[in-house]
């Protein structure tokens, strides 16, 4: 078994087609394949051998997958690093895993350069035009070498909102699992168009985004860093018909002034997840796109995808639907016990897509793992029906007062008001109730809103110890390089 066989199946069965794209740049399968069989020459070159760590700080490019499944096919570790990580933050994920090689995108070269040196890690930078004559230069290794089900495939390193990140190990079934449900739940067959515009250096995008396309031999269309328009004129452009993102991504394409003159007739199936998807947003977007958003869930440490909506099945407003094929999810309390249908609880994963466990952290992972089961730290219900529901993250829930508040069900009234483009609520740290609720809010361009009406609109659609006593309104929301609200940098203003 090899994760990068994928490339080398697409690329047996039609080499001349159009494999990955940005822009006028494209790639056959049989050039992708190409080249990153001669990635997997340079890196034998470079004493590069099965198992050791080769870390990706790319963006969008089609370089990623050249160096991505170059790595895989020598049986080496694949470490995606965010781009817009600073030299210490390169020094201590290359530390930490113990890497060997960092290919580097040029425009980020100078906080990873002076990082490999730190850490005895070679560092290659990646410049269009040399790094192909490089390739060139190069004799191409092997076809991928047979690896175990349960060896390493990719470090994902997760965000680290709790002390210092670790780095989840997903093995080669892990991440073959995962894209083959991804395939299926984007129904991506034929000639699929898919685009990538979720970060591949992220678990939801190399999975649902590229991994996927590559299976299924589609061609996947690049977007190195989001903007509305862009999107939407790539999505004309090229007649995509599968798009994944996050809620903000959707939200920016449905605001976005003169949307209408693009033609998104060709997308069908969207799939939504890295946060809860506010229930009027969906509807506006499909309305106004004529597609359908399936809405899943999922973590780094789950490759991502635990459970989905599933097309052409019952959706639920609100819903990250029903655990995937080969993954079963519980819901328990503070002890692991299960709670009953529509009480709240911890979501509990376990399947065929979970980690094999975080990278040299014994006690961590044994945590984490605590009884077989992977604990996610999210708070969800599930029905009846075996639909399952976010709540909010562990770590997120404010009480008020003794009152447990879920800053979720709050961020769906807000999000019913006209006015409202994003919002986010936090806890407030408060000398009497402990926490106060507070909301900070962007409007949509054009629209106006006053903090009492904002703050009313709630107080009648919520118990009194929900709605947000202080609410302000930004221009924008802090956000993670997958377009993800980032709670943690809320902060809110000083009081006069």
């Amino acid at each position: 078994m090899n994760l990068a066989a994928i490339l080398s199946d697409a690329a047996a069965r039609g080499p001349e087609r159009r494999a990955v794209k940005l822009d006028d740049y494209e790639l056959s399968y049989g050039l992708l394949e190409q080249a990153a069989l001669r990635v997997g020459g340079l890196l034998r070159a470079n004493g590069v051998q099965a198992g050791d760590r080769v870390a990706l700080m790319l963006p969008n490019v089609p370089h990623f997958p050249v160096i991505y499944y170059g790595a895989l096919s020598v049986g080496a570790i694949a470490v995606p690093l965010n781009v817009l990580n600073k030299r210490r933050e390169v020094e201590y994920y290359l530390g930490d895993a113990g890497a060997k090689l960092l290919f580097v995108w040029h425009d980020f070269a100078a906080e990873a350069r002076p990082a490999g040196a730190a850490t005895g890690c070679r560092t290659i930078s990646v410049v269009p035009g040399e790094f192909e004559q490089t390739l060139l230069a190069t004799e191409p290794g092997p076809g991928p070498l047979d690896r175990a089900a349960e060896d390493t495939a990719v470090l994902l390193y997760t965000s680290g909102t709790t002390g210092t990140p670790k780095g989840a190990e997903l093995t080669h079934a892990n991440l073959l699992s995962n894209c083959q449900a991804a395939r299926d739940l984007f129904t991506l067959s034929g000639d699929p168009v898919v685009m990538g515009a979720l970060p591949l250096f992220h678990s939801f995008g190399q999975t649902c985004a590229m991994n996927a396309c590559v299976l299924a031999g589609g061609l996947l269309t690049l977007l190195p860093r989001f903007d509305p328009g862009k999107a939407l004129e790539i999505i004309q452009r090229d007649r995509v018909e599968s798009f994944a993102g996050v809620p903000s991504m959707y939200g920016a394409m449905l605001n976005l002034p003169g949307r209408e003159r693009y033609d998104a007739s060709t997308l069908r199936n969207c799939g939504s997840g890295g946060a809860a998807m506010p229930v009027e947003l969906m509807r506006g977007f499909e309305q106004a796109f004529g597609c359908e958003i399936l809405e899943g869930y999922g973590l780094s440490e789950t490759s991502p995808v635990a459970s989905f909506n599933h097309p052409g099945g019952e959706r639920k407003p609100g819903s990250i639907g029903t655990p995937i094929a080969g993954v079963r999810m519980r819901v328990v309390d503070d002890s692991d016990r299960d709670v009953p249908a529509g009480e709240i609880g911890e979501i509990l994963v376990r399947g065929e897509n979970v980690m094999k466990g975080y990278w040299s952290r014994p006690e961590a992972t044994a945590e984490a793992m605590r009884g077989g089961w992977f604990h996610t730290g999210d708070l969800g219900r599930v029905d009846t029906d075996g639909y399952f529901f976010i709540v909010d993250r562990k770590k997120d829930m404010i009480i008020r007062n003794g009152f447990n508040v879920y800053p979720r069900e709050v961020e769906e009234v807000l999000y019913e008001h006209p006015a409202v483009r994003e919002a986010a609520v936090i806890g407030v740290p408060h000398d009497q109730y402990g926490e106060e609720i507070g909301a900070a809010i962007s409007l949509k361009p054009g629209s106006a809103a006053t903090v009492a009406e904002l703050r009313d609109f709630v107080r009648e659609r919520v118990a009194a110890f929900k709605y947000p006593r202080q609410v302000w309104i930004v221009d924008e929301l802090p956000k993670g390089p997958t377009g993800k609200i980032l709670k943690r940098e809320i902060k809110p203003p000083e009081a006069p």
